[in-house]
């Protein structure tokens, strides 16, 4: 309960009304069951459109950026789903560079936020940074292929990488095992960086825990699948087998419950925080770096003093604004802990007059 109430805190206030945006990204070759993790993930179809190409399609076929969106709804809080997929990435016989079209396109959603904050309309930024990357890894190899290290490597630093292996239903348990094992194993050799959960408050031991069990799950085994089942009079979603059924969201049977949980209830916004906080930041460094080294055009001593004022003006107002904006949360914050606080007491009063 304190997870949830810890989730709902960040997101209680005026900008519930309108919602909020989350871009994830999914990425890996044809046939892992993309498609079908995501429209499980959130209940949806995504993909209904979606023209599934032949293998003489795929020889030639080039990596293509997809946008799908969606509007779903959650304890509440109103989402704005954007789905970003890369069908052709992974499927040619010469993979060389494959995954520059994806990290230009992360790239492309850097720079259009930073132009738009840069810009007089500041307060209605669209955000489309891409918030989190599902990274798909074959269950059939033995680990991580060249392919899979080097696209995680030229991304890692730009987005939060989430490894999951798919179609963990062809997999016994201690295959499981030993792959994710293996993989973390081949992720630390290779120095990749993948996301990292974040350390939960002292007195909140239910968060540290789910922390504990989501580090130990990773890369999440999953399954995925729109198809409901009847299992002992209860429907549930999964995969009937001539042996036997792989529920989806059993959490004996592989980590979907966990993964989902991940994204939409417990750790959403912190993906969004480290996307603007760390990823962001660094790509805007830099880019202030490279104006800093662009001479600026000098007609004489007053004209390049008049520019320099300016832009210091400037950078003082941005960040005053940005403190203000920054009081005003923690004000918020404050006075829902102390209604919540509030509540807790008077919920204990009415309980022990009860008995």
């Amino acid at each position: 309960m304190l997870v949830l109430q810890r989730y709902l805190t960040r997101f209680i206030g005026n900008r519930s009304k309108k919602g909020f945006e989350f871009t994830l990204m999914v990425v890996g070759e044809s046939g892992l069951g993309k498609s079908t993790l995501v429209n499980s993930l959130f209940l949806t179809d995504l993909y209904s459109d979606k023209a599934i190409p032949s293998a003489e399609e795929r020889i030639n076929k080039t990596v293509d950026i997809e946008r799908s969106s969606v509007d779903i709804e959650e304890c509440g809080v109103k989402l704005r789903l954007t789905v970003v997929d890369t069908p052709g990435f992974g499927d040619q016989l010469n993979g060389l560079n494959s995954w520059q079209p994806i990290v230009k396109y992360v790239d492309d959603q850097f720079n259009q936020y930073y132009r738009d904050e840069s810009g007089l309309n500041r307060k209605n930024i669209i955000d489309n940074r891409i918030h989190c990357c599902l990274y798909f890894i074959s269950p059939y190899g033995h680990g991580l292929r060249p392919i899979d290290v080097q696209f995680m490597k030229a991304l890692h630093k730009k987005v939060n990488i989430v490894p999951v292996i798919a179609k963990a239903d062809c997999l016994t348990k201690t295959e499981v095992k030993i792959l994710k094992s293996k993989i973390i194993d081949e992720i630390e050799e290779h120095d990749i960086t993948i996301y990292q959960f974040p350390e939960g408050e002292s007195d909140d031991e239910e968060f540290k825990q789910q922390n504990l069990e989501l580090k130990g799950s990773i890369p999440f085994a999953v399954i995925g699948s729109n198809t409901t089942i009847d299992v002992n009079g209860k429907k549930v979603r999964g995969r009937l087998y001539p042996w036997g059924i792989t529920e989806v969201e059993n959490p004996a049977h592989c980590d979907f419950g966990m993964l989902r949980n991940m994204l939409i209830r417990t750790h959403m916004q912190d993906l969004k925080e480290v996307t603007g906080d760390v990823h962001y930041e660094n790509y805007r460094l830099q880019c202030i770096k490279s104006d800093n080294a662009t001479p600026v055009k000098r007609t004489g001593r007053m004209k390049r003093e008049s520019v320099i004022i300016e832009e210091n003006n400037e950078k003082d107002r941005m960040l005053l604004e940005k403190e203000e904006e920054l009081k005003k949360m923690q004000e918020m914050l404050k006075k829902m802990q102390a209604q919540m606080d509030q509540q807790n007491q008077n919920q204990n009063r009415s309980t022990t007059g009860i008995v």
